[in-house]
């Protein structure tokens, strides 16, 4: 049996470092960006962002928030948001999101910040 507070071991098991997504965009570019897994507390701050039940409106929140280059540097800001709805193929978009919040199904990659 582990030894520990269970809130220690939690928090060592978490594995919230970034992981690396590679999403194939409909003219067959592949755009990589890193996504560190999601928390509570993002979550609940993307949903309040969203100012909708809309689950769309939700994934956006997270893609914004969550996009990261190699470097840690956010990929997208809030301002984004309407270029994204509206100049953006929707499937192109919808893969976007769709890798965010699909983080945890694969292992943490060291970032190529020398971490």
């Amino acid at each position: 049996m582990a030894s520990g507070r269970l809130i220690d071991r939690l928090v060592k098991s978490a594995r919230l470092d970034p992981v690396l997504k590679m999403v194939e965009l409909s003219n067959g570019d592949i755009v990589e960006m890193y996504v560190k897994p999601l928390t509570a507390a993002e979550r609940d701050r993307a949903k309040k962002d969203a100012r909708s039940e809309d689950p769309t409106a939700f994934a956006l929140q997270l893609l914004v928030r969550k996009a990261l280059d190699e470097n840690g540097t956010p990929l997208f800001s809030a301002g984004d948001i309407p270029t994204l709805k509206n100049e953006i193929r929707d499937s192109d978009l919808q893969a976007l999101m769709l890798a965010v919040i699909g983080v945890d199904e694969e292992e943490p990659l060291d970032m190529k910040s020398g971490s």
